[in-house]
């Protein structure tokens, strides 16, 4: 009988019509009122529990088939009663694809709370560059105005974003191929301590790259970004997801070769999770990330010179051998043990010397994360 009745009303009735019963015979023995029975045969009353009971005890159907055909009716006249409200799937969207309480609490969004909603939404087509809150790029159905590589998620993109608006605000002089190749060999001497990285910042400003350190976002797992404001204006965005000097410098002088190569800017790609996918295997990795980690595995120590560490001291490396071979090239022991570790896939060794860098860096570099808000000069109309 399940499938055949659609409200509990049309049950009723086809079970007094089993039994030959007329609508005033239950009234009898319910003890109701006749007109009360009418209500329930024509669903004009709602069938309750105690009802659905007293049925079940005189008719013999179940008072569970009684109550869901009264629900699945309540729920029926709801939605014909329901006036759309397309904002609520789209709202519900982007609280699940950003991380709305962490982009309030960065200073991303100007708005009390996560139940600020009208402020939220203000806030989002502000920081996402839309008219409106439906074409914010992140939703299905809006059109796409970054171009980004495939897989790219929402959390990502507004850590881009972010860069991208920071970046803006930077005055910096005209780049060029050869003001990229003279600071890259400025760096180098910079290899040497963790304390030297506080000059990177200006020396990447007077080439003419915008450098921006912006925190990651949960779950974005970030290291950095290759990108363009124009034809002539680079930016390179770092996260720090790793504060150590080794992984500084890989994902540093990686994004200077996106740089060098012109890489970005037909479409960005960030870099995410740089050295798990290098652990991994650079098989899966496409041309233009193999170019940029061998410059950034040459950059911190040639290729030559460790590769002849390793076949001269493995399997067993000493602490003295370590130092001794880190002055001779002169780079910070940081920096070898880095690519010893990908190298011999041992990555438990000589951790201690994996020292940090963004105390020294963050200083002298325009920031925006560990309670840094980057200052933006864009107007939001909130009220």
């Amino acid at each position: 009988m399940e499938s055949k009745y659609k409200t509990p009303g049309q049950l009723l009735n086809a079970l007094l019509e089993q039994k030959g019963w007329t609508k005033r015979v239950l009234a009898i023995v319910l003890d109701m009122s006749e007109g009360a029975v009418n209500k329930l045969a024509s669903d004009k009353q709602k069938f309750t529990a105690e009802i659905a009971i007293s049925l079940e005890e005189v008719l013999g159907e179940s008072a569970d088939l009684f109550v869901e055909l009264q629900k699945s009716l309540d729920l029926s006249v709801a939605r014909i009663k329901a006036i759309p409200n397309p904002g609520q799937a789209t709202r519900a969207h982007l609280f699940s694809e950003l991380p709305i309480s962490e982009m309030i609490k960065r200073g991303w969004l100007h708005a009390d709370n996560i139940k600020d909603v009208k402020n939220i939404e203000i806030g989002l087509c502000s920081f996402f560059e839309a008219n409106q809150i439906n074409e914010i790029e992140i939703l299905p159905h809006a059109a796409k105005k970054t171009k980004v590589a495939l897989g790219t998620t929402s959390v990502q993109l507004a850590w881009l974003y972010r860069v991208k608006q920071i970046s803006a605000e930077i005055i910096a002089p005209k780049y060029s191929t050869r003001s990229v190749t003279a600071a890259i060999e400025k760096l180098k001497p910079l290899r040497i301590s963790a304390e030297a990285t506080r000059k990177v910042p200006r020396i990447l400003a007077e080439a003419g790259i915008r450098f921006v350190i912006v925190e990651s976002l949960p779950s974005a797992k970030i290291d950095g970004v290759c990108m363009w404001l124009d034809e002539f204006s680079p930016v390179v965005g770092m996260s720090l997801r790793f504060d150590r000097i080794d992984n500084f410098w890989f994902v540093l002088r990686h994004e200077l070769e996106h740089i060098l190569c012109e890489h970005g800017k037909n479409k960005i790609n960030i870099d995410t999770e740089l050295s798990e996918l290098r652990a991994n295997s650079e098989e899966n990795i496409n041309e233009e990330e193999r170019e940029a980690n061998s410059a950034a595995s040459e950059f911190m120590v040639p290729i030559k010179r460790i590769d002849s560490f390793i076949a001269r001291k493995a399997p067993a490396f000493s602490e003295r051998d370590l130092i001794g071979f880190s002055r001779t090239i002169g780079v910070h022991p940081g920096l070898v043990v880095g690519q010893l570790q990908y190298k011999s896939n041992r990555y438990n060794i000589f951790r201690n010397h994996l020292v940090k860098v963004r105390e020294y860096v963050c200083p002298s570099a325009v920031v925006d994360g560990w309670g840094t808000v980057a200052p933006i000069n864009h107007q939001e109309n909130y009220s």
